[in-house]
């Protein structure tokens, strides 16, 4: 009716209208006019055009030119508006109706619904959904003004005060969601709402859970105060109710009261655990302050900070103190350990300052921490070594480099520590002196001739936890040293094939402390006692050797006309290398010297150097030629994958490794011990390693080499004198390897309808899993410790750990292995988790062990409500007698 009316009148009444409207302060939809801003002072160019067969409203070509009008316009802004289906003026009772999909803009306000009514006198705007062809309501209105947006079934707006009625009303506040039966919205944003319910739950209807209550007062961005609230499960109310309800709705980080774990343990009584104290103490730091206190006397202060400097750096700092008491106090049984952990961990960001850099990463516990405290994970637990290392590293023109490193390094099975403070390195990198800076033609010989320097200064404490720091004029038992290394390399091609390198290294240590021995005479003879005396002073021990190496690369390759294979090559790398060592224990260096008892025979020589950390010069002359053979043999075989060239490279041998070296400046048993070293990868999963050694001497009957040659005493060139063989298996499945073809389309499009609306009764079979196997095995044949026989040790270890998606809402999460010493389980921990949506269920369980314990809890995903959970827990401590 509204087509065939529009089309049957003049044009020049439509234009009347149209003044109207703009006279009456209105201004046209987006899909009536086009979309322009109205006011008193402006000439609009309007563009409309109606057509019969369309009740949508175009764009066109007549136009009507609109002069300047002296009414002030009664909207501040335009309004754009426009409907799928039907748009309807009254102009006697000046009334916009929009039928299905209407869409309403004004300002920061936006409106869509099914069915809207704008009353222009009123300033109101009504909109409610609209029911399809089995009743169902849709299209009901949603509104937006600047940040905040809800839902609602019916709702009343008046655009000039901004007050709204609305009824059965949806919004997001946050992470929490409100539901409201009777909203009113004020003109200041705040909401009142009237028999409504809060909840995390995104749900529009039949949330999972909900804190109902009768009246609440909204402030958008800050918070939702209610009245006397209770708690709804699946439509069931529970006995937990609260006088009021405070929810936070603030954007970003808010300090605040960190509600303890309570419950009780079977050795330590009642607790509570991890409350304290959030303090958001700026944009850019946080603190956790948080404890532990037990009613038998443990307790424990956890505090933890996080700071951020976005594109600069990053990092946290953990500690722990802990005083644990197990079990009570007049039992024999009873134990109690104070430990602590101090962890830190420091990133810049890499474009923050390109040419320095500044890391840290601190894990610091004391011996028995883990053994009486819960780790993050089994990685931990099983862990007796722990490092740390600050470090801060420069450069200068890409070209110097400085290095300052603090480190740490401690067991705790034998409870030692090893502290580097600091650590000074100083490298200028490699260059040519000798290299003209504008060469023409060729470069000579001489100009391939390149140094280096480098400098390393360390200061190092050695020591036990026990005794840390505690032992008088302690800074007496720390080590320094400082080394500066400079060779000079020419490398040159001779003969086209072969590559010649010479090099000349010297070498620089300097000390602070050097020591002096003495025997002690006794009383009885040939009984002296030795004496160590440490000389606090400046020495330089001076030392270096030359080389010279050759070697080339051989390749013999062999083809077949017929079968998968292709060809098999094999490439061989021979080298030999001699080195020079100059006779630096002689009287004339001064680094050894002669300890001599009250006999004066068999003198004992020793370096002054002895124990250093740089270590001392060589104490005799050397000239050592090396020969070396390295193997690699890879076959090409023929694959029907590869499109692009057809073929497939298989590494058969990745290194197969001869050595053998001989001391020319000796006067006897010249040949040291012949090794082999071989390495490869069987199936891309199974790593092989090979080790041994051979000696070309014979043993007499102690197992002490003599200078006679195994060919002299047995007739055979080598006797084998050690053999390892490893053996390491990684091997992962994963569903996404078994399921490379998963296409998203499947069955028909009713049978994905369903799938969608009844999603949580739907089990998928095709689901993500994934197992992951370690296994490693070691034979080592060495001889025993009176080398008269070899004894065969067989080192095994196997790992396992996976995780298999029963349902998209189940996971199961398993770590095991195998003890093959003592022929058990190791270490085994196995999760259940399950995903409750809005809510999440947790089952951790370690069966055995020294950190048998079970844990579960059941808790709100929304960090809002972290604090409404149920933990039920049993600490490993609890099984300790």
């Amino acid at each position: 009716m509204l087509t065939k009316l529009l089309t049957s009148l003049p044009r020049s009444f439509l234009y009347l209208v149209i003044l109207f409207f703009l006279h009456s302060g209105w201004v046209q939809g987006q899909d009536t006019v086009r979309p322009a801003r109205v006011h008193m002072d402006t000439v609009l160019l309007l563009h409309d055009t109606l057509h019969p067969a369309d009740t949508t409203l175009h764009h066109p070509s007549d136009s009507l030119k609109v002069k300047k009008t002296t009414k002030k316009d009664n909207l501040k802004s335009k309004v754009e508006y426009s409907a799928r289906d039907s748009l309807r003026f009254d102009i006697k009772e000046q009334k916009v109706y929009l039928f299905r999909d209407a869409d309403i803009k004004y300002e920061d306000i936006g409106l869509k619904s099914g069915y809207v009514e704008i009353d222009f006198p009123k300033k109101t705007v009504y909109a409610t959904g609209i029911k399809d062809s089995t009743g169902k309501e849709i299209q009901v209105p949603e509104f937006t003004q600047a940040a905040q947006k809800f839902k609602s079934k019916v709702m009343t707006y008046n655009y000039d005060t901004k007050r709204g009625y609305i009824q059965n009303v949806f919004t997001k506040q946050d992470e929490g969601y409100l539901h409201g039966t009777i909203v009113k919205k004020m003109e200041n944003d705040i909401t009142y709402l009237k028999d409504g319910w809060y909840t995390t739950c995104d749900r529009e209807e039949d949330p999972h859970y909900e804190f109902k209550f009768g009246k609440a007062k909204v402030i958008p961005g800050k918070k939702v105060i209610t009245g006397p609230a209770y708690l709804v499960v699946a439509n069931v109310p529970v006995p937990l109710g609260i006088p009021f309800g405070y929810f936070p709705s603030k954007a970003g980080r808010r300090s605040g009261i960190l509600i303890p774990t309570y419950g009780e343990s079977s050795n330590r009584g009642f607790f509570l655990e991890n409350g304290g104290y959030y303090w958001a103490m700026n944009k850019y730091i946080d603190l956790f302050l948080v404890g532990d206190i037990f009613s038998r006397g443990s307790w424990a202060v956890k505090p933890r900070m996080n700071y951020r400097y976005r594109y600069h750096y990053s990092g946290n700092i953990n500690f722990s103190y802990a005083v644990n008491k197990l079990g009570a106090a007049d039992s024999p049984d009873f134990q109690k350990s104070t430990d602590f952990s101090v962890q830190w961990v420091h990133t810049q960001d890499p474009k923050a300052r390109p040419h320095s850099t500044f890391s840290a990463n601190v894990n610091i516990v004391s011996s028995n921490f883990n053994k009486y405290n819960p780790v993050t994970n089994a990685q931990t637990y099983l862990s007796n070594t722990f490092q740390s290392s600050i470090n801060y590293t420069t450069n200068w023109n890409n070209n110097y480099n400085l290095t300052l490193n603090f480190s740490h390094s401690q067991n705790t099975l034998n409870k030692s520590i090893n502290i580097t403070l600091p650590q000074l390195s100083f490298s200028i990198n490699q260059f040519y002196p000798l290299r003209r800076k504008e060469h023409v033609g060729k470069i000579r010989w001489y100009e391939n001739i390149y140094t280096r320097y480098s400098m390393d200064a360390v200061n190092q404490y050695n020591t036990v936890d026990s005794l840390i720091f505690k032992k008088k004029k302690w800074w007496n038992d720390m080590q320094n040293g400082i080394q500066h290394n400079v060779p000079i390399v020419g490398s040159f091609h001779v003969l086209k094939y072969f590559i010649w390198t010479t090099t000349l290294q010297l070498n620089d240590r300097m000390y602070f402390s050097t020591i002096r021995k003495k025997y002690v005479p006794s009383y009885i003879p040939g009984k002296d006692s030795l004496v160590v005396d440490t000389i606090q002073h400046f020495a330089n021990a001076f030392d270096g050797n030359a080389s010279t190496s050759i070697n080339t690369t051989l390749y013999g390759m062999y083809q077949f006309k017929h079968g998968p294979v292709i060809a098999i090559r094999h490439m061989v790398t021979p080298s030999v290398t001699y080195t020079y060592t100059p006779d630096f224990g002689s009287a004339a260096w001064g680094y050894y010297r002669y300890a001599e008892n009250d006999t004066n025979k068999n003198p004992q020589k020793y370096s002054i150097f002895q124990g250093s950390l740089k270590g001392s010069p060589a104490a005799r002359k050397s000239g050592v030629v090396n020969f070396q053979l390295r193997n690699n043999l890879e076959m090409k075989v023929r694959n029907r994958k590869d499109t692009v060239t057809g073929t497939k490279k298989i590494v058969l041998i990745e290194n197969l490794t001869f050595s053998e070296n001989y001391d020319m400046t000796k006067d006897s048993m010249r040949w040291s011990t012949f090794s082999i070293q071989g390495r490869t990868t069987l199936f891309k999963k199974l790593i092989v390693s090979y080790s041994s050694r051979w000696d070309p001497y014979a043993r007499d009957s102690l197992g002490r080499s003599i200078r006679k040659s195994e060919w002299e005493v047995h007739h055979r060139l080598l006797r084998l004198d050690n053999t390892t063989w490893d053996l390491g298996l990684t091997y992962t499945l994963s569903s996404d390897k078994s399921n490379k073809k998963k296409t998203s389309k499947k069955g028909t499009e009713q049978e994905r309808k369903d799938i969608s609306d009844y999603y949580d009764y739907y089990v998928d079979f095709d689901i993500p899993w994934s197992f992951n196997l370690n296994y490693k095995f070691t034979v080592n044949k060495d001889w025993n410790s009176a080398r008269t026989y070899r004894v065969g040790l067989v080192t095994q270890t196997l790992g396992f750990n996976g995780q298999l998606n029963i349902t998209p809402k189940w996971k199961i999460t398993l770590s095991t292995g195998w003890d093959f010493t003592n022929g058990q389980l190791s270490f085994t921990s196995i999760d259940l988790y399950r995903d409750l949506h809005c809510w999440e269920m947790r089952f951790g369980w370690i069966p055995k062990g020294a950190q048998q314990s079970w844990n579960f809890s059941i808790n709100v995903k929304a960090s809002i409500l972290q604090d409404l959970k149920l933990n039920k827990k049993k600490d490993f401590r609890d099984y300790v007698q």
